[in-house]
């Protein structure tokens, strides 16, 4: 394997780990007022990923700096056709976590409820763009001999895209409940299982479809096996969570996902974004990747930064591991001016 291959598969595996790691972020966020009744059920789900969020947006940070670096033509005709869905991901990413921070620092009912709506718009807009975005790479754009974007900005919404963004925005709507059943007790973990088992094959339907368009339309014929791979730990997740066994089920989410991420970049290769206008136009692997002293030098780089970053990454989720319930959340407590 050359190394713009290997950075190729690398960048697939970062956006595996955003999707499976801020997937239930964004999920907790899309439940906040759906499974939270009270505020002290609200404060046990911000909770579950107050120590955590903030770490896993770093591999949206990474796969976007693995990107621009490993591969600039990818990065300038991607970002520069997306500028302002990335936008308006910024602000939410943004806003979302100022919400996190400031929720609790003035006791009042509508205070809370103001930056409520925040965390729930951006858990529901930040998915949204992503796959958006994601699957603009993966079935194409507009582009010509130069690689530039031709048309206007809201070409990116075809068909296909918007199912990836709906698959994105499903999945963490499914994640985020197994992931709630399986780190808190009592009636929300009830609630939270109850809704992933009643909502979870129609919340699958975006992802299934996206994945068979990219299967029928790029797909070669290896890429079936993590296809069904992805369907039956999907499906397998959700009867496992029937039998209460919450971590089996978040595991096989993962699976799901990761059979998911290889049938997409195993038919976007080996280009990384197609052309819509003409085949010849699309941008490949080898178009569009830095020197091989450029590719060296991140090797050695990431071979030494991935594994201290995971290290630390799992030791933080292996702290918080434990169940939490309202029994956990103290009185409010707002300090003085």
């Amino acid at each position: 394997m050359d190394l713009p291959t290997f950075w190729f598969c690398l960048i697939a595996l970062l956006w595996l780990g955003y999707l499976f790691l801020e997937g239930f972020d964004f999920g907790v966020g899309m439940l906040l007022p759906v499974l939270g009744r009270r505020n002290e059920e609200r404060r046990v789900l911000i909770n579950t990923i107050g120590p955590v969020w903030d770490g896993n947006e770093v591999w949206l940070i990474v796969a976007g700096g693995a990107t621009f670096a490993a591969f600039p033509g990818w990065y300038a005709s991607l970002f520069s056709t997306a500028y302002l869905p990335f936008l308006l991901l910024l602000v939410a990413l943004i806003g979302r976590g100022v919400a996190f921070e400031y929720r609790g620092k003035v006791d009042t009912v509508r205070w809370r409820r103001n930056w409520d709506v925040v965390i729930v718009l951006a858990s529901w807009i930040s998915p949204l763009i992503v796959g958006l975005v994601l699957s603009a790479s993966v079935f194409g754009l507009p582009l010509d001999a130069n690689g530039d974007r031709v048309g206007a900005w809201w070409t990116i919404f075809t068909v296909p895209n918007v199912i990836g963004a709906l698959a994105v925005c499903g999945f963490s709507l499914l994640h985020g409940a197994v992931f709630l059943s399986l780190k808190t007790e009592g009636e929300i973990r009830e609630r939270a299982r109850r809704f992933a088992l009643m909502a979870g094959v129609p919340l699958l339907l975006p992802v299934i479809a996206l994945v068979f368009i990219a299967q029928l339309r790029e797909g070669e014929t290896w890429t079936w096996v993590p296809l069904v791979i992805a369907l039956v730990a999907a499906l397998a997740g959700l009867a496992r969570l029937y039998q209460w066994r919450d971590g089996q089920a978040f595991a096989l989410q993962g699976v799901a996902l990761a059979g998911v991420v290889v049938t997409l970049f195993g038919a976007l290769w080996p280009n990384v974004i197609p052309s819509t206008l003409d085949p010849a136009w699309s941008l490949s692997i080898a178009d569009t990747a830095s020197s091989p002293y450029t590719l060296t030098v991140m090797t050695w780089v990431a071979a030494f930064g991935t594994p201290a970053v995971l290290i630390y990454q799992g030791w933080t989720y292996w702290v918080f591991r434990k169940r939490i319930g309202t029994k956990h959340i103290p009185p409010v407590h707002v300090p003085s001016a």
